[in-house]
């Protein structure tokens, strides 16, 4: 049934990036560098992460420190910076042309149009903003009239938010199935219809943890779905089922936050099960790196670093664990788009000799590859790195 390891759980840190791309100069993002940013601008430390192997990624650790994990940079060569195209190309999915974005014109009119005669509501918005900061600016317009707010950001996504007490969550979800099935059209496909609900007053708003993506299927097969037609478990945490539309998971697990996702990660350890358990923790993007908020952002990293023992105790004998990200958000660059960076793999188990620094990948397909070897399923792209691990 499988090679070396029973469980595997695949932790993406979403958006931790480690520093520019090969490429980024073709994304405008020569510099960037979102976990070195974030530590100088902070004065931060990671110390459980740093034994891991982080800090060695940026050349920031220190000498003497034995480290208990392999460690690698990873290449994202996918056409595109964002969740999406990532997380797929992590399962075996290369994206060979970028998704619809709309940063610049808003979504065209006639889009709006057929959006609000198949709803019954008007919008308003239909700008690039921040959730948060659309929401304050709109909300009590949006509680007067019922109209729903649409906006979109640097990312192939049109995202609608309403107050819960003024469209249920099963309407705005019925709201966000006909956007979908709207921008299925090739001119105005973008990658994911988010659902936005927010509660509070004008003035306290605040964005509720009912938040639902649309994506697009997979274009192809993935090594979830290799995994799953294998009768092997795939349990996703937090977005990830939406990420791929639900499309190879066994079981589905929502998440508030990063440290509720922590704790859903250590109470699957807890279950016996054979294959993949794939979470997201994505609250360094969601809530800091889009804003530009680094000490938002260190606050995130150091939730995370003081659980990572706690996750690592919690690891049978011949579980391996995996942490990596899927694009960069530095939150002290221009603007409030993603960032094109490398991304750090964090490779653990109890029973490591050797824990060094390996190589970098060449396409963050490595990660599923060694995840497809493990489990003696078909590779679809990239090269496993399985048997570097001793």
């Amino acid at each position: 049934m499988y090679k070396r390891f029973k469980r595997i759980f695949l932790v993406v840190l979403d958006s931790v990036g480690i520093g520019q791309a090969k490429d980024a100069f073709l994304f405008n993002d020569l510099e960037a560098n979102t976990l070195l940013h974030t530590l100088i601008s902070t004065n931060g430390t990671l110390p459980n992460l740093e034994r891991m192997g982080l800090l060695d990624l940026i050349k920031k650790s220190k000498d003497n420190l034995k480290r208990d994990s392999y460690h690698m940079k990873a290449s994202c060569i996918s056409a595109g910076k964002d969740t999406l195209t990532g997380h797929l190309e992590m399962m075996g999915i290369k994206t060979e042309k970028p998704l619809k974005t709309f940063t610049e014109t808003g979504f065209p009119k006639e889009l709006i149009k057929e959006l609000e005669d198949k709803t019954g509501r008007k919008v308003i918005g239909n700008i690039s903003a921040s959730g948060t900061a659309i929401i304050e600016q709109l909300g009590e317009e949006h509680m007067k009239t019922g109209s729903i707010i649409v906006y979109t950001s640097a990312d192939s996504v049109l995202q609608i938010a309403a107050h819960e007490e003024v469209i249920p969550l099963q309407e705005l979800y019925k709201i966000c199935e006909i956007a979908r099935e709207i921008t299925l059209k090739d001119e105005w496909k973008v990658g994911r219809i988010i659902a936005r609900p927010f509660i509070g007053t004008p003035g306290n708003f605040i964005r509720t943890s009912n938040r639902h993506d649309y994506a697009l299927d997979p274009p192809g097969k993935t090594i979830l779905d290799e995994l799953k037609e294998t009768s092997l478990d795939v349990i996703a945490i937090g977005k990830i089922s939406d990420i791929f539309n639900n499309r190879g998971i066994t079981k589905s697990i929502k998440t508030k936050d990063n440290l509720d996702g922590i704790e859903k990660i250590k109470n699957t350890m807890q279950e016996d099960f054979t294959g993949l358990c794939f979470a997201n923790l994505n609250d360094f993007d969601s809530k800091y790196g889009h804003r530009r908020d680094p000490i938002g952002y260190m606050k995130a990293l150091k939730e995370v670093d003081d659980n990572i023992n706690s996750l690592k105790d919690n690891l049978n004998m011949d579980d391996l664990l995996i942490i990596t990200a899927d694009h960069g958000n530095d939150p002290t660059f221009k603007g409030t788009d993603h960032t094109r960076e490398m991304t750090p793999v964090l490779v653990y188990n109890k029973n490591f000799k050797t824990p060094s620094l390996l190589e970098d990948l060449e396409t963050f397909a490595d990660i599923g590859s060694t995840i497809a070897e493990n489990f003696n399923i078909k590779i679809i792209m990239g090269k496993s790195f399985l048997e570097k691990l001793k």
